[in-house]
């Protein structure tokens, strides 16, 4: 295992750097530890294939202040423990400015202290909150806000004369942080969560779980926070059981192969994302929209696969860490610094303005409320 995880490694590094003229004595040199294989593959498979593209055609355009980016992608297979490894491993012996990554919120979670100690910035790919709230000085993250988006799900449940929730969740980083939030929000937006269950991320069926909440004749809608695969089988599953009660999923979902992998019963769930997904539904001088839809021919053109918000993750990343490296250089300090003063920076999660007191960059109207209608993408325009 250790020898084909080296062999994966070297591939990418191999695949980026024949892309590019010849190296010199100087580079800008950049970690990334992503799950590209294992049980996150479905985030860090397109996160490490967006940098690899991301790098080829910025090595194509001269670099980064005229020096070539060498981009070292370390696959953590989701796993904390060799998240932990691989950092020291960047930070010590490869001498990286900056991490792009991890996938996960629990992989990231087990290497923030590092990075502090170390004073080396690093910019998660994961979604939960408690990696930037409360804020470390060297962490930044990409995805949009647990909290804003437990708040456009009730902002819109609102709307549908919703006032009764069940809350699943999977037992991960990102479903526990989802999950208290949701159950912090909920009472201040006028919303009661009457049941609330937390399964096995790796439950292959979860109708006994349905049944139970199924049972509380209260229940008005169900939101489930969870990774693959069980967004596909909560929705299933809930249909299998005969139950038709709007269902919301966390802005994990954005990926069309969890629609596909649903089947017919992907239909109707609402999710809060950023645009990406519905790109070209855009009015024309929004000012995501160029770069978007740029990335998404890009992305699908080379790899042949549809474009995620999880590539986006890494997308955003490398482009926060080109603007400050483009003004800091490579001092790692002068690049945290740079982070914090980045203002109005469009991206594909929406548009970035980073602060001292804010790691994140994005607000809550980052994200649009998106809806599952004939086995597509399509913003939610209510019932």
């Amino acid at each position: 295992m250790k020898s084909r995880s080296f062999k994966l490694i070297a591939a990418i590094l191999v695949t980026i750097l024949a892309a590019v003229p010849a190296f010199g004595a100087e580079t800008v040199k950049i970690g990334a530890i992503l799950a590209v294989t294992g049980p996150a593959s479905f985030l860090g498979g397109p996160e490490a294939r967006t940098l690899e593209m991301l790098v080829e055609q910025t090595n194509a355009d001269g670099g980064i202040n005229g020096k070539q980016v060498e981009m070292i992608i370390k696959d953590s297979g989701a796993s904390p423990e060799k998240a932990i490894s691989f950092a020291k491993q960047l930070i010590e012996e490869e001498q990286v400015v900056a991490v792009i990554g991890p996938s996960t919120s629990g992989e990231t979670m087990k290497i923030k202290k590092i990075f502090e100690q170390a004073g080396t910035p690093l910019v998660s790919c994961a979604a939960a909150e408690v990696i930037v709230n409360p804020v470390a000085r060297y962490v930044f993250k990409t995805p949009q806000k647990d909290s804003y988006a437990a708040t456009k799900i009730f902002q819109t449940m609102k709307s549908m004369g919703i006032s009764k929730i069940a809350v699943l969740a999977g037992n991960t980083g990102f479903g526990k942080a989802g999950k208290a939030q949701l159950l912090k929000i909920a009472p201040t937006m006028g919303i009661e969560v009457v049941e609330a269950e937390v399964y096995d991320k790796k439950s292959k069926d979860l109708s006994a779980v349905i049944a139970k909440i199924k049972a509380n004749p209260d229940v008005q809608a169900v939101v489930n926070w969870s990774i693959v695969p069980a967004q596909a089988i909560v929705a299933k599953n809930m249909r299998q059981a005969g139950w038709d009660v709007p269902l919301f999923q966390s802005h994990g979902f954005g990926n069309i192969k969890y629609v596909e992998a649903a089947g017919a019963a992907a239909e109707g769930i609402i999710f809060p994302a950023g645009r990406l997904l519905v790109a070209d539904q855009l009015p024309e001088g929004h000012p995501q929209k160029a770069l978007l839809t740029k990335y998404i021919a890009d992305y699908e053109g080379k790899y042949k696969e549809a474009a995620s918000t999880f590539g986006g993750h890494g997308y955003d990343a490398f482009i926060i860490l080109k603007a400050a490296i483009e003004k800091a250089g490579t001092d790692r300090a002068k690049i945290r610094d740079e982070i914090e003063k980045i203002k109005n920076l469009p991206g594909t999660g929406g548009i970035f303005s980073f602060s001292a007191e804010d790691h994140n960059g994005l607000d809550i109207d980052s994200f649009e409320m998106i809806t599952v209608k004939n086995g597509k993408f399509v913003p939610y325009q209510g019932m």
